[in-house]
């Protein structure tokens, strides 16, 4: 739109070469709520999942020119620190900021989550007595705010305490002392802000990934606040966002794994996505009548395409036909809208495949003749040959362990196209055609009945 100008945020802090915390957060935290990001890197680390193994100082004066030269040039709406490493960085950066207006975010980063020292302790008194009474807002943890205010944090009264220091004592216009490390089956940050407290709470995420929790909250503020938004419901946006960025964690690396702020953006676009897809796909097979209709099963068809993962956890994030694809007097009908969570058989049987082959994640079925098999066989499709009389009973019996076992049967074994059984007793034989999205998997079988129609 011509005179629309981007919300800027600022971050000023260390680089992370692991890509988990520091700038590298910050700015894919900016992307997620759709705010452009500008950088001053006070440090470069050399880190990765397992540690912080060295730290080289950029020099303060560049700290400062790249904040000026950001800030004079394209203007910036909001900032946030990191990592400022030493007193003379916490010094120069604090003068440089005293001549801009804009919101700040203080986040008091002392150590890396492998424990290692990123803040001396000369840089932690010259961040309370320049740095905090600038601060918007100051977003220590548990052991941070420990440092800072000297009050053993062990209950949320503790946290209380703390925050409030912060501000009546401190000069920060509002603090928060966050609850990721206060145990309990909940995480709850406590916010003193204008005289008054507020906690966000969330459950508590077994098993998720916390490198770079405090970057991506205190950059979700930055980013809000950035964008106009009130102090209170920046930080509710930042509470969710980071929740949503360790459930989703990217699982990389032999150490603390990273969290994903880019979940907060990517479910959504992905939901919207496979779902188009499947309507595309859906249309595609419904044009394609001639060659569908003759081979349409009693139970009808339906195309599932799953989100990819880490975002595909259930059927809910499965895209399908609701009431499937049936035969009708009047050719072929969908008995419903393309929607999430539409689809069971097939939506468990992709997400199975998926674990195998994360990139399959879509499917189509079609009732089983053999010269589907000869004509795939014939196109150079790789296809597999499942006998559904030699499921376990148990699988049988549990919820989707049919989809589990033919997934578990061919694809630990190798990587196939087309999945086919001639049925079993009150079973319908199938043929079942996987792709990477619901167009590739629908024109994949197309081009089979295609060529079966040719023989």
């Amino acid at each position: 739109m011509a005179g629309y100008r981007a919300p800027v945020a600022l971050t000023i802090a260390g680089s992370d070469s692991g890509g988990g915390a520091g700038i590298e957060a910050d700015l894919k935290t900016f992307a997620a709520l759709g705010v452009h990001g500008v950088v001053a890197v006070t440090s470069v680390t050399v880190q990765n999942t397992l540690g912080v193994y060295a730290v080289h100082d950029v020099p303060p004066e560049i700290v400062a020119k790249q904040i000026e030269a950001v800030v004079e040039d394209m203007g910036v709406d909001a900032a946030k620190t990191g990592m400022l490493s030493s007193s003379d960085i916490v010094a120069t950066v604090a003068a440089t900021l005293r001549r801009y207006d804009f919101p700040l975010v203080v986040d008091p980063v002392m150590a890396a989550e492998s424990g290692a020292q990123l803040l001396s302790q000369d840089a932690v008194e010259a961040l309370l007595e320049e740095l905090v009474p600038r601060a918007t807002l100051v977003t220590p943890n548990r052991m941070e705010a420990e440092r800072l205010t000297g009050i053993t944090i062990r209950s949320l009264e503790d946290a209380r305490r703390a925050a409030r220091l912060l501000v009546e004592e401190y000069g920060a216009e509002a603090a928060i002392v966050k609850g990721g490390h206060l145990g309990g089956d909940e995480s709850i940050d406590v916010l003193y802000y204008r005289g008054t407290y507020r906690e966000y709470r969330a459950p508590r995420i077994r098993g998720g990934c916390t490198h770079g929790t405090g970057c991506s909250f205190s950059a979700a503020v930055a980013a809000e606040l950035a964008k106009g938004r009130g102090l209170e419901e920046a930080v509710e946006t930042a509470k969710k966002l980071v929740t949503m960025a360790i459930e989703y964690g990217l699982r990389v690396g032999r150490g603390s794994c990273p969290v994903n702020p880019l979940a907060w953006l990517e479910i959504d676009a992905w939901k919207w996505r496979v779902v188009k897809n499947v309507e595309k796909a859906l249309a595609r097979l419904l044009a394609g009548e001639r060659l569908v209709l003759p081979y349409a099963p009693e139970v009808g068809i339906n195309i599932a395409e799953a989100l990819p993962l880490p975002y595909a956890r259930s059927v809910d994030d499965v895209a399908g036909v609701l009431g499937r694809v049936v035969k009708t007097p009047r050719g072929l009908r969908a008995g419903g809208p393309v929607a999430l969570g539409a689809s069971n058989h097939l939506a468990r049987l992709v997400l199975a495949v998926m674990r195998y082959a994360p990139w399959l994640r879509s499917v189509v079925n079609i009732r089983y003749s053999p010269e589907l098999v000869e004509a795939a066989e014939s196109l150079g499709y790789r296809v597999a040959r499942v006998d559904r009389g030699m499921e376990p009973r148990e699988t049988r019996r549990a919820e989707g362990g049919t989809m589990e076992w033919i997934a578990r049967s061919v694809f630990s074994q190798r990587v196939v196209d087309i999945v086919y059984d001639e049925g079993d007793w009150g079973k319908e034989p199938m043929v079942r055609v996987f792709g990477e999205n619901a167009i590739a998997a629908v024109e994949k079988l197309l081009s089979v009945l295609e060529r079966a129609g040719r023989r």
